[in-house]
């Protein structure tokens, strides 16, 4: 395919994300600030350029962050440090959303990961549901919204064989549903998504190894929710579908079990061991990992391993994440706005004279799992919400709370808002794989969901508050 100028200007700029990873796996295991500006610096480089490549929407935040660094600049004295280090927040989220793009590469030519996609969707009418969320909420771990993709294309296909128009389109609904949640349950807990990596760095006092058992509950509570809620709803009548391989679970999950074995354990060992954040081991092993997978596949004629590792990365490096520059913008300014719009709300709630600390603490943790998904209905993406909502409440410390209630409660939300937010990457492919509007994919399939999981989350969030 014949590159245009501007296309290669895009394809060199691509080393920019690479660059910002290995700097901030650098600035983790070292702790030099060194590491951390120049991260930053080529973040900002990187933005600059794929800027003049994105839609209207994504400039709109550029626009709104220069305009914040003006505002910051005239009002504060502190503004050099502030925009550094909203810059380094928005470089963090880069260069997470850089490595987790690595192992998705790796995945996507994995004939044993797609054959374990197609089997989740093969299964019969009462297991089908089951199947794809458990199934989406394990390939999620790995590929984040990648598994939307993946499952839900290979869901419709599955669907697509049914002859009663009525029955393959409630067939589709239930099973993009399911896929939505599985997603959707992996944001309470997962060392990889960006709700924990972010929630944790912005909630003094936290971490993920105090945190990851209690989000791992929330997820079995939404998907116990989840499951429920499809026992209610699914079509009652006889469909005349033969079970496929339902016998064969451990042999077709194997690959990815294997996988989410290898990453998760990891990622742990990583952290426990050496002591660096969470973000810093998966910054680190997850390229590792996806370059050993890719050596493991077995290579296009004519190529060695050697040489088709290096061709893969190049293509990576050059076109898949030039690909990407629209989250890698909209990305790089959620963290960046939050980070530096809630420096500047701080002094003006303090001259407006708002004490948030004369708020029960239960109010607070309670609204953290409901604020989210509502300014996700407004258009405000999780990032930036929590990255600015976040920084201005009183510490868990102040509260009288444990820092793992306040997580819990951010990360329910952050879910909640993966499954009804129509501005969402998971909602609006679920809409485009099942044929209907983000609106309806989103709080019309999800509505009643929202209302039992959020409560349950509420009541779980406030629970710990008390028993921890």
């Amino acid at each position: 395919m014949n590159i245009s100028k501007p296309s290669r200007y895009f394809a060199l700029a691509g080393f920019l994300p690479t660059g910002v990873v290995f700097l901030l796996i650098a600035f983790e295991y070292t702790g030099h600030s060194a590491f951390a500006l120049a991260a930053s610096v080529l973040a900002l480089i990187a933005v600059a350029i794929f800027s003049f490549g994105v839609g209207a929407s994504r400039v709109v935040f550029v626009l709104i962050a220069i305009a914040l660094v003006l505002w910051a600049a005239l009002t504060n004295t502190g503004w050099v440090a502030a925009t550094a280090v909203a810059a380094q927040r928005g470089a963090m989220v880069m260069a997470l959303f850089t490595a987790l793009a690595a192992i998705r590469n790796a995945a996507i030519s994995a004939p044993a990961i797609v054959e374990c996609g197609r089997f989740l969707a093969r299964q019969r009418s009462g297991l089908r549901y089951t199947a794809l969320t458990i199934g989406g909420h394990l390939f999620a771990l790995i590929l984040l919204y990648g598994s939307i993709s993946l499952l839900g294309t290979l869901a419709t296909e599955s669907a697509a064989r049914e002859p009663d128009p009525h029955i393959r389109t409630q067939r589709t609904r239930r099973m993009m549903i399911a896929i939505q949640r599985g997603f959707a349950s992996t944001l309470c807990w997962s060392p990889l998504g960006f709700s924990m990596i972010i929630s944790i760095s912005v909630v003094p006092g936290a971490s993920w190894s105090a945190t990851a058992l209690p989000g791992v509950v929330s997820a079995l509570m939404m998907l116990v929710i989840g499951w429920g809620l499809d026992a209610l709803y699914k079509t009652q009548g006889t469909l005349k579908t033969r079970p496929l391989e339902t016998e064969r679970w451990l042999a077709q999950l194997r690959p990815l079990l294997v996988l989410l074995g290898l990453v998760l354990v990891g990622v742990a060992l990583l952290h426990a061991l050496t002591g660096v954040e969470v973000i810093g081991a998966v910054m680190s092993l997850i390229p590792v990992i996806a370059i050993l997978w890719i050596a493991m596949q077995r290579p296009p004629v004519g190529f060695t391993r050697s040489a088709n590792i290096q061709k893969r990365a190049l293509l990576f490096v050059t076109r898949e994440l030039p690909g990407y520059r629209g989250e890698i913008v909209l990305l790089f300014m959620a963290g960046f706005i939050g980070s530096l719009g809630a420096f500047l709300l701080v002094p003006l709630m303090q001259a407006q004279g708002l004490d948030l600390t004369t708020i029960p603490p239960w109010i607070i943790v309670a609204a953290m799992v409901w604020v989210i998904p509502i300014t996700g209905q407004l258009g405000m993406n999780p990032i930036l919400a929590v990255s600015l909502l976040v920084p201005i409440l009183p510490s868990p410390e102040v509260m009288g709370i444990p820092p793992t209630a306040l997580v819990v409660a951010i990360t329910s939300g952050w879910a909640l808002s993966g499954v009804t937010s129509p501005y969402t990457a998971s909602v609006m492919l679920a809409a485009s794989l099942g044929g209907v509007s983000p609106l309806r994919a989103g709080l019309g399939w999800n509505g009643m969901y929202i209302l039992a999981a959020g409560a349950a989350l509420t009541l779980w969030a406030l629970s710990l508050s008390h028993i921890l």
